[in-house]
């Protein structure tokens, strides 16, 4: 039942989104096509639920071939970053697609964000416990490390990431599967939201309060 309810809710307010941001969906692919040589869409390959692997949209914002030209992970200041792209990431304007990824059923509006199949290889047993729901387009860990790019700096950014960060969002992802509700997702999506149209001084001020999970 509680599986059913959660579909339900991803597909209509896809649909909803899709539909009320179908203007920004063009001016942002627009912009993309018209400020870097390359598709307008980038496909990454992500574990899904029980590990299977699936094609995450994103709005590129990123050098064509950029996974090829540097690590998994992404730092500010990375020179892979195209101009509009800096934008885009900064903004989280390059992860709407993913709302086509949740109408499809590969993701739900609320869970674990997809991981690279390389890091997934990397869980403890206890890690993989996450992977027995779907990818979500947010998360109590997505709210918490917003502005991880900032803490990947130099050539062990890959490192820092799957030594100190993975670990920390991981147990944050694990806590919240462990008392999940409907309400509880609703409340995600709510400080999402938030938080978008926050300014960055005050997420980071409030990081441990309200913006607790």
């Amino acid at each position: 039942m509680r599986g059913r309810a959660l579909r339900a809710l991803d597909i209509v307010i896809s649909v909803v989104a899709l539909v009320l941001l179908s203007p920004v969906f063009l001016v942002v692919a627009i912009a993309v096509k018209c400020t870097s040589p390359g598709p307008v869409l980038h496909r990454a390959r992500r574990a899904g639920r029980y590990g299977r692997p699936f094609t995450l949209f994103k709005f590129r914002s990123m050098i064509v071939g950029a996974p090829g030209h540097g690590p998994r992970v992404t730092a500010t200041g990375d020179p892979r970053i195209t101009g509009v792209g800096r934008f885009l990431r900064r903004t989280k304007l390059d992860e709407l697609p993913q709302f086509f990824n949740t109408l499809k059923g590969d993701m739900s509006l609320v869970g674990p964000r997809p991981e690279d199949p390389a890091l997934v290889d990397t869980y403890s047993a206890d890690q993989q416990r996450v992977l027995t729901v779907k990818p979500g387009m947010t998360s109590p860990a997505t709210l918490l490390h917003r502005y991880e790019e900032d803490l990947l700096t130099g050539e062990d950014a890959e490192d820092i990431y799957r030594r100190n960060i993975l670990p920390a969002k991981l147990r944050i992802e694990l806590d919240y599967l462990d008392r999940r509700t409907i309400t509880e997702d609703l409340r995600v999506l709510a400080q999402t939201v938030a938080v978008l149209f926050a300014k960055r001084d005050r997420v980071e001020s409030n990081r441990g309060s309200q913006w607790r999970i």
